[in-house]
């Protein structure tokens, strides 16, 4: 797959992936820099969305079941793919990086506070990231919540 067809591709994905999103055209069109009247023009198919436009979709809504069965993978090992001719896959530990702080940890579940940009995760008994927010509140309902759960199933 080349950028052209990339873009076409995603062209047709668009109001799918804001749907399924649940974004009203105000909201997405904020979130991805966008005057609505352009994102209104991508949606009805008459204007292409330029490579930058489509890397952010890609990656703001990397979790996207419309863009994940569209390429069958990650649509940023696509991006990657096709801009660099490779795709990396970086192993990074997620426990021991030094710019993250443990909040709180139950069973297997891990909160965490990132040192430098003011943002929440919580990594799963893998200490895969599962979940993050730049709101501690929202942080600590989801670890509360999947902890829970965890412990229900045990």
């Amino acid at each position: 797959m080349d950028r052209q067809s990339f873009t076409d591709l995603i062209q047709t994905k668009f109001k799918m992936v804001r749907i399924e999103a649940g974004y009203t055209q105000d909201t997405m069109a904020q979130t991805i820099s966008l005057s609505k009247k352009t994102l209104v023009q991508i949606e009805k198919e008459r204007v292409l969305p330029n490579w930058t436009t489509c890397v952010s979709i890609c990656a703001l809504f990397r979790d996207s079941d419309v863009l994940n069965s569209t390429f069958g993978c990650d649509p940023l090992e696509m991006v990657q793919t096709i801009s660099r001719n490779h795709c990396a896959y970086p192993n990074h530990s997620t426990t021991s990086d030094i710019y993250w702080n443990t909040v709180d940890s139950r069973n297997g579940y891990i909160l965490q506070s990132n040192k430098v940009s003011d943002i929440y995760r919580v990594l799963n008994n893998e200490t895969q990231p599962i979940f993050g927010t730049s709101k501690l509140r929202e942080a600590e309902t989801y670890f509360g919540r999947i902890s829970k759960e965890e412990l229900m199933h045990v």
